[in-house]
């Protein structure tokens, strides 16, 4: 059952950062100095005021970027940088004291995760931004927020519902990758299309 709990952490972790890495930081971290969650030894750090508060404030500035339509896709691609990597730290982390070949081995795997959940949230609110109107897209993000939250309990609680939704989303981003490269060419392709300029005669 421990191997469970911990795998369920660790992946967990590293899905919900591709999402939204400010917040599983922060949360994490406040509800484990709360007593909430009783997270692995490697994953203390998160408890310490300074670095859930610092998540915690910057998961604010995101929550307030990722409500405004076109706005959010470019943060989207500047998080790029931030969630892949805080993916790729927390389920080094969350493996606990192993071997060090199998941390960088839980490192890759959180990592690869927390990238194709980002890749998957990218993709999917540029399609929502071809939508005139902002709705659709303020729901999208507070129901985004509101499942990381049940989420992380999940992680604690049930690990194994949580083991088996990350299952379903791998079986769903396998079939999602032509889908998240459509809509991405077409982004640059309106992108090129805008900074292009045609020669004057």
């Amino acid at each position: 059952m421990e191997f469970f709990s911990t795998l369920s952490i660790l992946l967990g972790s590293s899905f919900l950062s591709g999402f939204n890495a400010y917040a599983t930081i922060g949360f994490l971290g406040l509800f484990g100095r709360l007593g909430w969650l009783a997270l692995p030894n490697g994953m203390d750090v998160l408890t310490h005021p300074a670095v859930f508060g610092i998540a915690l404030f910057l998961y604010l500035i995101e929550f307030i970027a990722d409500k405004v339509p076109a706005f959010d896709t470019v943060w989207d691609s500047i998080q790029t940088f931030i969630r892949i990597p805080a993916g790729a730290v927390l389920a080094y982390a969350a493996v606990g004291p192993v071997a060090p070949e199998l941390k960088f081995a839980a490192a890759l795997v959180g990592g690869s995760l927390a990238f194709s959940a980002h890749a998957t949230k990218s993709s999917i609110r540029a399609m929502v931004n071809l939508s005139p109107e902002p709705v659709s897209n303020w729901l999208l993000s507070i129901g985004q927020d509101g499942a990381l939250l049940i989420c992380i309990w999940l992680m604690f609680y049930f690990p194994f519902l949580m083991l088996a939704l990350i299952g379903g989303f791998i079986i769903f981003f396998i079939w999602f990758i032509p889908k998240i490269f459509r809509t991405f060419g077409r982004m640059f392709r309106k992108l090129f299309s805008i900074f292009r300029t045609s020669p004057q005669t």
